[in-house]
C-alpha cells in the first residue's frame, strides 16, 4: 500500500501556477510527482502527469505492503488535496482522486483546454475583491468537465467537509454563500455592448488583464463541454453590491456544450448570460440572493428545461435586460419552471427591464406570494411587448390573478413617473389571460421535466 506524502509551494500572481508534490513508493524512495522530469522509478514523466501510476506498482516485484506483484496490477492512486493558483498554460488534467483548491483566479488560458473528471472535486478558498477565487476559462480556452448523474463534478468552498468520493458535504446549508468565488466562461461569440464595441471586460476583473475579455464575431464559438456539475455556496464579493454569478457566461458560442447544470446558494445570480449564443439544457438554480436565470447584452440563444428555486433572500426567478449597443437579438426560453418562497421579502416571477427582447413558453410556476408579479418596467419594453419581440405563450400559474402581470413607466429620482403607461387596449394584464391559465399544484402540462434533476444536490436536500 503507498504511503503519499503531498508538499504544495504556491505562487498567488496570475502569472503563475506551481504545484509540487512527492510520492513516497512502498520501497521507501521518494520521486518528484510534478516537476516536469521523469525521476527514479516513475513510469513517465510525473507519473503520467497526476499521480496514479505510482512507482513501483509496475516493476514486476512484490514491494513492501504490496497484496501482490505490482497489486494485482490496480494499484491504488496517490489522492491529496492540490491547491492551484494562477494562468493554467499547458493541456490540463484534474482527476477525481484529488480536491483542487482554488487561490485567487485560475484562468485556462487562449488555446489550453482543462479536462476534468467525473466525480473531481473543487473548492475555492474564501477572499473578497481581486483575491476572490473563481476559475476563468479565458477566451479560445477549453473546459471539457463532463460529470456525469452518479459521478458529477462538484464546485464548492474549502469550507464545505465533502471529501473525495461524495457527491455532497454535511455542514452547509443552501443558504450558506459567498464563500469562494465562481465558475467564469468566456467566449468569441456577439454580444450588445455600449458604443457598439465588439469586446468588453467582464465584471470583477480588472482592465488590463485581457484574459478578462469576451465578446466577438464568432457566434460558434467552442469553449467545451460543461455536464453535470454542481456549483454551491459561491458569489464572493468584488466590490460594492458586486458579486460573481454562480455560472457566467460571457459571449459564449453555440459550439459550447452546456448540459445538466444545478447552481446552489449563490450570493448573486445564478445563472448569467452575457451575450452569445450558447443554448443550454437542463438547468437548475436554487437559493440564489438575487436571480435566478439573468439575461444581458443581446443573448441570442434558447434556454431549454430549466428550473428555479426560490430561497429565502431570493428576488427574480428571471430577469431580463436587452442589448447596450446598436446589435440586437432575441433569446428563448422554453419549459421552465419557477418556485416560489412565502418566505423572501422579494421573490417575484420576471423582471423585464431596459430594452429586453425576447421570448418565453411552456412556463409553470407555483408557490408565489399573492403579491408577486411580471414586469415591463418602463415605456421602451412595453412598446417592444407591443411590437411582438418580447412574446409569453403557454403560461400555467398556481393562483393566477391577471393583476400579476405589470405594466409600469420610468419614475424620476423622487418617485414621480416621467412617462405616461402605453399600453391602453386593452391592458396589459387583460392580454395576460390569453396566455395564461390558472391550474393547480402538480396538474400542470408545461414546465420542466424536473426528473432529469434526481441527480442534483437540491433533490438530495428536498428542494422541490
Amino acid at each position: 500500500m503507498k504511503k503519499i506524502i503531498l508538499v504544495f509551494i504556491l505562487v498567488a500572481s496570475i502569472g503563475t501556477a506551481v504545484t509540487v508534490s512527492s510520492c513516497s513508493d512502498d520501497t521507501g524512495s521518494s520521486t518528484s510527482c510534478f516537476d516536469g522530469i521523469k525521476n527514479g522509478d516513475e513510469t513517465g514523466v510525473d507519473c503520467g502527469g497526476s499521480c496514479v501510476a505510482c512507482p513501483t506498482c509496475d516493476d514486476g516485484i512484490q514491494n513492501g505492503d504490496e497484496t501482490g506483484v505490482d497489486c494485482g496490477g490496480s494499484c491504488e492512486p496517490c489522492t491529496g488535496l492540490i491547491e492551484v493558483s494562477g494562468m493554467i498554460t499547458s493541456n490540463t488534467t484534474w482527476t477525481s482522486s484529488n480536491i483542487y483548491n482554488l487561490v485567487g483566479k485560475v484562468v485556462v488560458d487562449d488555446g489550453i483546454t482543462l479536462t476534468i473528471e467525473p466525480g473531481t472535486i473543487i473548492k475555492g478558498k474564501e477572499g473578497t475583491g481581486s483575491l476572490a477565487s473563481a476559475l476563468v476559462i479565458a477566451r479560445g480556452g477549453k473546459l471539457m468537465a463532463e460529470g456525469t448523474a452518479e459521478k458529477p463534478i462538484v464546485f464548492t468552498t474549502v469550507k464545505d467537509n465533502i471529501e473525495v468520493g461524495q457527491t455532497a458535504g454535511t455542514n452547509l446549508s443552501e443558504n450558506d454563500n459567498a464563500l469562494w468565488g465562481g465558475l467564469i466562461v468566456l467566449g468569441n461569440a456577439k454580444g450588445s455592448f455600449k458604443g457598439d464595441v465588439t469586446e468588453v471586460q467582464i465584471e470583477g476583473i480588472p482592465a488590463g488583464d485581457d484574459w478578462g475579455l469576451y465578446g466577438g464575431d464568432d457566434d460558434t464559438d467552442n469553449s467545451g463541454t460543461i455536464k453535470y456539475i454542481s456549483i454551491r455556496h459561491g458569489g464572493a464579493e468584488i466590490g460594492e453590491g458586486n458579486e460573481i454569478n454562480g455560472l457566467t457566461l460571457g459571449a459564449v458560442g453555440s459550439g459550447t456544450v452546456i448540459d445538466n447544470v444545478e447552481v446552489v446558494g449563490n450570493l448573486d445570480d445564478g445563472i448569467e448570460f452575457f451575450g452569445g449564443t450558447v443554448n443550454p439544457t437542463n438547468l437548475l438554480v436554487w437559493a440564489q440572493g438575487d436571480d435566478g436565470l439573468d439575461i444581458d447584452q443581446a443573448y441570442a440563444g434558447t434556454v431549454t428545461n430549466a428550473m428555479v428555486i426560490l430561497g429565502i433572500s431570493s428576488d427574480h426567478g428571471m430577469e431580463i435586460d436587452g442589448p447596450e449597443g446598436s446589435y440586437a437579438a432575441e433569446f428563448m426560453m422554453d419549459g421552465i419552471t419557477l418556485k416560489g418562497n412565502l418566505d423572501t421579502p422579494a421573490g417575484e416571477y420576471a423582471d423585464f427591464r431596459s430594452r429586453a427582447m425576447g421570448h418565453t413558453k411552456n412556463i409553470y410556476a407555483y408557490g408565489f406570494k399573492e403579491s408577486s408579479d411580471i414586469e415591463l418596467d418602463n415605456n421602451g419594453v412595453s412598446q417592444n411587448f407591443l411590437d411582438g419581440i418580447i412574446t409569453f405563450e403557454s403560461w400555467e400559474v398556481v393562483g393566477f390573478d391577471n393583476t400579476i402581470f405589470v405594466e409600469k413607466v420610468a419614475k424620476d429620482a423622487n418617485d414621480n413617473p416621467t412617462e405616461e403607461k402605453i399600453i391602453v387596449d386593452p391592458d396589459f394584464t387583460t392580454r395576460a389571460a390569453s396566455w395564461t391559465t390558472e391550474v393547480n399544484e402538480g396538474s400542470q402540462s408545461v414546465g420542466a421535466d424536473t426528473s432529469v434533476f434526481d441527480w442534483t444536490y437540491a433533490k438530495m436536500k428536498g428542494a422541490y
